[in-house]
C-alpha cells in the first residue's frame, strides 16, 4: 500500500494550521495563523499554542521513532512471526532498505511536521502581547528546546557523523527555520545544523533558566536543556564540554538512579521514578503514547489465555553482555512467560525483552508496551560523562561509569573505551540510541548471534543472525525519502541509494 505525506516543499496557503489542543485529549482543535498577524494576544492564545508544541513533541517519541534504527543494530533477532515489520531496515541491504522505506520516510515527515509548528509559534512569540511577555519567553524556549532536538536527531540519521574537517561539506538536512511551504531548500552541512542547534540551545538556555529541573518534569527545563547540550558535545567530540553539561545535571542530585528491583518496576513498568529528566505528559485515564509493542504483542490463546508474540526478541550479544546480578537483565529481559512463534509454544527456551511491558494505566487486559516517553535520562548522563572523560581525568571516568554500575547491580569495572561502550548498549537499549553511539564510533558490526534456544522459532541466513555491517556501510546514513527527492530537485539525495 502506498502512502502520500505533505512535504516540506509542497506549496499550500498563506495561511498556517496550528494544530492545538487540551494535553488530555487528542489534537482537535486549530488556530489559523496569518504571516505578520498578532497570533498570541491572550494567556488563552499562549496556552492552546503550547498544548501544540507539546502535543507535536510527543507526537515523535517511541514507537517507531526508536525501534527503526535500533533493528537495524545488532540487538535484535526477527522471529518467524515478524512480518517484514521493519524488515528493510533490519536486513539493511540495497533492495530492501530504500529512500521509500515507510519508516524512514516518517521519521523524516513527522519531525518537519513538528519543526513547523515550532517555527510558527517561533515567529508569533515577536509579536506576542507585551502584557504576557514573561511566559510568552518559557514557551519560546521550550519552542527552541524541541526544535534544537529535532534538529540534532535528524542530523545523527540522515548525516554523517560530526567530523570536525569536513562538517563544512558533508550533507546533513535542510534547514527550516520559518514556516513557507513554498520553500524548497537544499540541505544543510553537517556544520551549519549543528551551529544552529548550538544557537537554539543557547536562547533556550537563557529563557528556561529559571525553570528548575526536576524528576519526571513535564516540560522542558534547564536541566533538560544541559541534558540536550551534553549530547550536541559528545556528537562534537567537544569532550570538556560534554562532560561540564552532562555534570551540571548529575550534580543538581535531583535524579537518583534506580537500585533495586521495586525502583526498576516504579520507573520502567509504572512511570513512577525518579531518573527522567523530562517525561512526557499523558494523561493515564484518557490518552495512550506511541506505543514499543513491537517487543511485547500479546494476543488472546485459548490454551494459556495469553501468550507473548514477539517480532523480534534479543540477541544472544546482548544477553551475554549482563552480569547475572545486573538488575536490567532482571527488570528488561523475560525467559518465564509463555511464548508462541510459527504455532509452537516455548517457555524458558530464550529471553523476551521486557523493558516495556507497558504501564498499566495506559494498558488494556493485554499488555500494549504503551509508556510515556522518557526522551533524556539520567542513566546517559553518567554514560556521557564517562566517555567524555575517558582521555582526560581516567578516574573521574571510572567514578562515573561504577556509580551507574553499582546502581544496576553489575559489577564495577576500570574505565575503558570498551566497558564504556558495553555500558551505553545494555544501559540503553531500546532507546534508539545504538545506532547512533555505533556511528560516532565509527563502529560497525559482524553478526546478530542468536539465543541457541530460539533457533526454531528465527528467521535465518546472511541478512538476519549473520548479517555484517561494517562502519563504512552506507546505511548508516538514512537516505532523504523518495517523495521529497521526487518534489524538491534542491535535495541531493545520500550516497548509495536509488531514488524511486
Amino acid at each position: 500500500m502506498k502512502r502520500f505525506f505533505k512535504s516540506i516543499a509542497i506549496t499550500v496557503s498563506a495561511a498556517a494550521i496550528l494544530v492545538s489542543c487540551d494535553m488530555n485529549l487528542v489534537p482537535i482543535n486549530s488556530i489559523t495563523y496569518e504571516e505578520g498577524g498578532q497570533l498570541i494576544q491572550t494567556q488563552a492564545n499562549l496556552n492552546a499554542l503550547e498544548n501544540g508544541i507539546l502535543s507535536s513533541f510527543r507526537s515523535i517519541q517511541m514507537g517507531e521513532y526508536v525501534i527503526t534504527s535500533e533493528l537495524m543494530m545488532d540487538g535484535f533477532n526477527a522471529t518467524l512471526d515478524y512480518g517484514n515489520n521493519y524488515g528493510g531496515i533490519h536486513r539493511a541491504t540495497a533492495n530492501d532498505f530504500t529512500s521509500g522505506d515507510y519508516y524512514v520516510q516518517d521519521y523524516w515527515h513527522y519531525n518537519y511536521t513538528a519543526i513547523k509548528n515550532y517555527n510558527v509559534l517561533i515567529a508569533a512569540a515577536e509579536t506576542a502581547n507585551e502584557e504576557i511577555k514573561d511566559n510568552v519567553n518559557v514557551v519560546l524556549g521550550e519552542a527552541l528546546f524541541f526544535r534544537a532536538m529535532s534538529y540534532l536527531n535528524l542530523a545523527r540519521h540522515f548525516g554523517k557523523a560530526y567530523n570536525a574537517s569536513s562538517a563544512a561539506t558533508d550533507l546533513c538536512v535542510p534547514l527550516v527555520l520559518v514556516y513557507d511551504q513554498a520553500e524548497k531548500p537544499a540541505r544543510a552541512t553537517v556544520a551549519e545544523v549543528y551551529a544552529q542547534i548550538k544557537k537554539d540551545l543557547d536562547q533556550a538556555a537563557g529563557l528556561l533558566a529559571g525553570v528548575k529541573g526536576a524528576a519526571r518534569a513535564e516540560k522542558p527545563t534547564i536541566d533538560a536543556v544541559n541534558a540536550l547540550y551534553a549530547r550536541y558535545y559528545i556528537d562534537l567530540g567537544d569532550y570538556t564540554n560534554a562532560a561540564a553539561y552532562a555534570h551540571k545535571v548529575i550534580d543538581s542530585q535531583t535524579y537518583k538512579l534506580a537500585s533495586t528491583a521495586a525502583e526498576m518496576e516504579a520507573e520502567f513498568v509504572n512511570d513512577k521514578g525518579t531518573e527522567p529528566i523530562y517525561q512526557v505528559y499523558g494523561n493515564l485515564s484518557t490518552e495512550g503514547t506511541n506505543a514499543n509493542g513491537l517487543w511485547t504483542y500479546y494476543t488472546s490463546d485459548p490454551t494459556y489465555g495469553q501468550v507473548f508474540k514477539p517480532y523480534y526478541i534479543p540477541t544472544q550479544k546482548l544477553i551475554d553482555s549482563y552480569d547475572a546480578d545486573d538488575l536490567r537483565l532482571q527488570a528488561w529481559f523475560n525467559d518465564t512467560e509463555v511464548v508462541q512463534i510459527n504455532g509452537t509454544y516455548y517457555q524458558g527456551s530464550f529471553y523476551v525483552f521486557s523493558k516495556f511491558w507497558g504501564n498499566p494505566t495506559l494498558t488494556s487486559s493485554l499488555r500494549n508496551g504503551r509508556q510515556l516517553p522518557k526522551p533524556l535520562m539520567i542513566g546517559e548522563m553518567y554514560l556521557i560523562a564517562a566517555e567524555a572523560e575517558l582521555s582526560s581525568n581516567p578516574t573521574a571516568a571510572k567514578e562515573d561509569l561504577n556509580t551507574l554500575q553499582a546502581a544496576r547491580g553489575a559489577a564495577e569495572t576500570e574505565a575503558t573505551v570498551e566497558t564504556v561502550r558495553k555500558e551505553w548498549f545494555r544501559e540503553t537499549v531500546g532507546d534508539g540510541l545504538r545506532m547512533v553511539t555505533m556511528k560516532r564510533w565509527g563502529l560497525g558490526y559482524d553478526g546478530r548471534p542468536m539465543q541457541p534456544g530460539a533457533a526454531n522459532a528465527l528467521n535465518q541466513g546472511t541478512d538476519y543472525e549473520q548479517k555484517v555491517l561494517p562502519a563504512s556501510d552506507h546505511h548508516f546514513c538514512w537516505p532523504v525519502p523518495s517523495y521529497e527527492m521526487n518534489i524538491n530537485k534542491n535535495l541531493v539525495q545520500n550516497p548509495g541509494y536509488a531514488d524511486l
